[in-house]
């Protein structure tokens, strides 16, 4: 009788969840759009700041939204009513995102404080519930002045860029939602967490931004059919394999995901692999555009390629005990890298060659991690 009253049902992903994660593939693509304006051979610093800005933002929305559903969602008709009031909502954002933003600012910043209150309200609701549980309202309440803070500065960044046509507050908006999770979440519990839940929805949304990525390299595709367009087409369609391998193996063989852990880290991390992957998408049709200068393109590729695995090998923290990669690994791996960011400056001037040399990082990445994680298995 005690074991179960203490004992947490599995949370299992429901249908609104998925519903509201297609949402966001749309807006991704309008995210990636912002970079398709190229001028001086790549995009203007002001274009990739609104990108990074606005991509960063979107990711944060979907990892709050997770985070209660995580915790708190019953999927009941209030939790179905608040998401398709932000799917509506998301829908200005992504109409705001576009490289004349100044004249869609302020919508975008009005449906993103909205969407902010709407998570934070929900919170406030479940308040009432646990008045008389210190662990879980002091838990609810920081959640809550972070969400209504950031939506404050969201809305205050909307009279600024009025004033003087910048845009750091969208910035600390972003920032301050960041470190104040961060911070937060080393007091949070644990108990209320079913990590199993939550990493199979960061699974999901990397599946999903995946499938972006697979859209865009179809114009790989396009055009007569010769031996340059297949090698190409295939080249590119193998980076994406091999990149989707290496979160397979990682996220199939080495988290844990029966951990007693509040996830907060775990979901901090999806948001720059979700970022990087993002970056790698745009990179990828960067590769095909000869207006694009070459160097711009390869430490384009290269950086977003690093970041990626960077933050995905950062997930270990959360491994198995027989599966935690040992120091020999990330030693390997930074000599990999170093002599594939070698290879790309070097190669630059042909391309062909250079996706040849993308597309061996990241099958090298997935085999030496596949070899160390079976190895570190079989040590065990």
């Amino acid at each position: 009788m005690i074991h179960s009253l203490f004992e947490k049902k599995e949370k299992k992903v429901e249908y609104i969840e998925l519903i509201y994660d297609l949402i966001f593939v749309y807006v991704i693509g309008r995210n990636n759009a912002l970079l398709h304006h190229i001028e001086n051979g790549f995009v203007p610093w002001t274009d990739f700041f609104y990108y990074v800005v606005c991509t960063l933002a979107i990711i944060q929305i979907w990892n709050y939204t997770t985070y209660y559903i995580n915790a708190y969602g019953k999927n009941s008709v209030r939790d179905h009513v608040f998401m398709f009031i932000n799917m509506f909502l998301l829908y200005f954002i992504a109409e705001g995102t576009r490289s004349d933003w100044a004249g869609y600012h302020a919508q975008y910043h009005i449906a993103w404080a909205l969407i902010l209150l709407n998570i934070g309200v929900q919170y406030a609701i479940e308040l009432r519930h646990h008045r008389d549980d210190p662990v879980h309202k002091r838990r609810i309440v920081r959640i809550m002045v972070i969400l209504f803070v950031e939506a404050a500065l969201a809305a205050l960044a909307i009279w600024e860029y009025e004033l003087w046509h910048t845009s750091f507050t969208s910035c600390a908006a972003i920032l301050f939602g960041m470190v104040a999770t961060s911070l937060s979440g080393r007091n949070s519990c644990a108990a209320v967490i079913d990590f199993e839940h939550l990493s199979e929805r960061a699974m999901l949304y990397v599946v999903f931004t995946f499938g972006e990525m697979i859209i865009a390299i179809a114009g790989y595709f396009e055009g007569d059919f010769s031996l340059n367009n297949l090698y190409f087409s295939l080249m590119a369609f193998l980076i994406v394999v091999g990149l989707f391998l290496s979160y397979g193996a990682v996220y199939d063989r080495i988290v844990d995901r029966g951990l007693k852990t509040n996830g907060l880290g775990y979901m901090f991390l999806h948001i720059f692999i979700i970022f990087s992957l993002n970056n790698i998408t745009t990179a990828l049709e960067f590769m095909r555009e000869e207006k694009v200068a070459l160097l711009p393109k390869v430490l384009f590729i290269a950086g977003s390629m690093m970041m990626y695995f960077f933050f995905l090998f950062s997930t270990s923290r959360y491994a198995k005990k027989k599966a935690r990669l040992h120091k020999r690994f990330f030693l390997t791996m930074a000599g990999v890298t170093a002599a594939f960011v070698a290879l790309m400056i070097l190669l630059r001037e042909n391309m062909a060659v250079n996706i040849a040399v993308s597309v061996a990082y990241a099958f090298a990445v997935f085999f030496i991690l596949r070899y160390y994680g079976i190895h570190t298995e079989r040590e065990n």
